[in-house]
């Protein structure tokens, strides 16, 4: 098919190689445009901006997709389809009825279940057993189209948001390949507005974590928040961000330190820190942790 690939960050990235290793032509790539990074600022391409250049491929990165030229110049490549996965643009309806086959957009939870902004991250936060992805048709409303294919897959205890990532992107890179061999024969199926819940964008106010909450609620906050804002203690005055856990046995006052191996008390029951990093360091798994800055039992973050 020829088809118009939408998407920027690194979750996209393997979408894009798996629609060119099944065969299909890419017409153009849209993205959003480089952006200021790195201590200098110089303007750097998205992911899926620097993996398209490598490919050869015809980039395009509007800062808006309202205007009438932008909406003629995307009509004009004649697309059957466009594959949509985490672009960061709202598409007018211009844009949604120009391929023959509308637009697909890839959705990294199970619909109507976490429509929105951050749906790994409230999945693990919320103490969901299971996610996936939603191969789904776009209308205007957010995420609200009907579901033409979903892929389901248990979310692991120990499972952070960046690993469920990575996951959730081959996932969806070998739905949408399956999704497009079968475009004829799948039967969009609307959602029930029974379920419907919202990925809310992470704010980092959330990011600070309460010992006196449950130690189930902070293992999923530890590991919903990693590794982006990252939850953070205070560790002998000293911000530290805490990027993987597990639940653990002990009891104690909330946020006092059990052992020497980083098990803290919670308002109830207790977590196991297992990787760290201090302000201006790299992540680091606790035992390398300890040896730079130890905490004993009997501390209190």
């Amino acid at each position: 098919m020829r088809i118009i690939f939408m998407g920027t960050p690194e979750f996209s990235v393997p979408v894009l190689d798996a629609l060119v290793d099944a065969g299909h032509e890419i017409a153009a790539v849209y993205c959003q445009p480089p952006r200021p990074a790195g201590r200098g600022k110089k303007e750097r391409p998205t992911p899926v901006h620097a993996r398209a250049i490598e490919l050869g491929m015809e980039v395009r990165h509007p800062v808006s997709l309202k205007g009438i030229d932008e909406q003629t110049a995307f009509a004009e490549l004649r697309a059957d389809v466009a594959v949509v996965v985490a672009y960061g643009l709202i598409l007018p309806q211009a844009v949604l009825d120009a391929p023959n086959a509308g637009c697909l957009n890839i959705h990294a939870s199970l619909l109507p279940r976490w429509r929105g902004a951050a749906p790994i991250h409230r999945a693990i936060m919320a103490g969901d057993a299971e996610t996936g992805v939603c191969i789904m048709q776009m209308e205007a409303g957010l995420d609200t189209g009907p579901v033409l294919l979903r892929a389901a897959t248990p979310i692991e205890a120990e499972e952070t948001t960046a690993q469920l990532h990575d996951r959730l992107s081959e996932i969806g890179a070998e739905a949408i390949v399956d999704a497009l061999a079968r475009l004829p024969d799948l039967t969009p199926v609307t959602q029930h507005e029974d379920g419907v819940t919202y990925a809310q964008k992470i704010d980092k106010v959330e990011a600070r974590v309460d010992w006196t909450r449950p130690a189930v609620e902070v293992d999923r906050q530890i590991r919903g928040l990693s590794p982006f804002p990252g939850a953070w203690t205070e560790i002998d005055g000293q911000r530290v961000k805490l990027l993987a856990s597990r639940l653990a046995d002990g009891l104690g006052t909330a946020g006092g330190v059990l052992d020497d191996a980083l098990t803290v008390a919670c308002g109830d029951g207790a977590v196991s820190l297992l990787r760290l990093q201090r302000a201006g360091k790299g992540a680091q798994d606790r035992d390398v942790f300890l040896r730079g800055c130890p905490v004993t039992e009997g501390a209190q973050l």
